[in-house]
């Protein structure tokens, strides 16, 4: 979406306003550097769906439900079931969501999300799908779908944890005769790992954990950084500007400690 230039001009005075807080020691909310907005986890919120969770982090609202189907396998991998993550920014959220198909900052949050998930398999074996094969030629899928139904800031890291929340509340129906009895289970969905994102950005020369929504839009560096609870890194996303290795490294430390204060609201 292209800004106007009284939007580029607004943007820039409110840079500023941040910047004269920042070089204060504070922020506009008066929250610490590396301090997150409240957070609450809800799980099992969506009674038709295999599992789900409404996650709040501050005022961003975000849902994610998961379904699971019978499928036909890729061919390239036959015996290996099908995890698939989708998002949709509904017009509800926010002034700036409109109606339609996804747009690119929507298939971008679900795939930073997915990538999150994915990455953390370290050992190689996809632990999400490794168990749904069926029979020949019939796998089970895994459709994740996560909705924004309130932008204040920081979507990535609320979608992660939506998203990590409800596969942690997943029942995976019964099969039986190449059909799901969808009022039976056979178990919950398994994970090995339970990575959690960790989003900075950087405005001027000052790094900032869990950012509002002003705070985004005056960011010149917005970096996420997935840990998983044996303390590896998973993923690492880094959007424009450039970063030096200390603060890169500066900005894992803070990850791996958030992380694990994330990590308690899913257990």
């Amino acid at each position: 979406m292209s800004e106007s230039a009284k939007d580029i001009a607004m943007h820039d005075i409110k840079k500023g306003i941040l910047l004269d807080l920042l070089v204060k020691g504070q922020r506009i909310d008066d929250r610490a550097f590396d301090e997150y907005r409240p957070i609450s986890v809800t799980k099992g919120v969506i009674d038709s769906a295999e599992g789900s969770a409404l996650v709040k982090i501050g005022k961003t609202q975000i849902l994610a439900a998961s379904k699971i189907t019978v499928a036909t396998p890729f061919s390239d991998r036959p015996k290996e079931g099908i995890f698939n993550v989708n998002c949709e920014f509904l017009p509800l959220a926010s002034p700036n969501f409109e109606s339609g198909p996804p747009n690119e900052d929507s298939i971008e949050l679900a795939r930073v999300t997915d990538r999150g998930i994915r990455s953390a398999e370290i050992e190689g074996n996809n632990q999400i799908t490794a168990n749904f094969f069926m029979e020949e030629g019939k796998v089970l899928a895994l459709y994740l779908d996560i909705y924004v139904l309130d932008h204040a800031g920081n979507m990535t890291d609320t979608a992660s944890l939506a998203a990590i929340s409800a596969l942690l509340n997943t029942k995976i129906p019964k099969y039986s005769e190449g059909v799901l009895i969808r009022d039976e289970f056979s178990g919950k969905l398994e994970l090995k790992h339970y990575p959690i994102a960790t989003t900075f950005v950087k405005i001027g020369k000052y790094f900032l954990v869990d950012p509002t929504k002003e705070e985004m839009l005056a960011a010149d560096t917005k970096l996420t950084i997935n840990t998983t609870q044996n303390s590896q890194i998973a993923a690492i996303q880094k959007t424009k500007g450039a970063l030096s290795k200390d603060e890169v490294l500066e900005a894992v430390d803070i990850a791996f400690k958030k992380g694990e204060e994330i990590r308690k609201y899913i257990r």
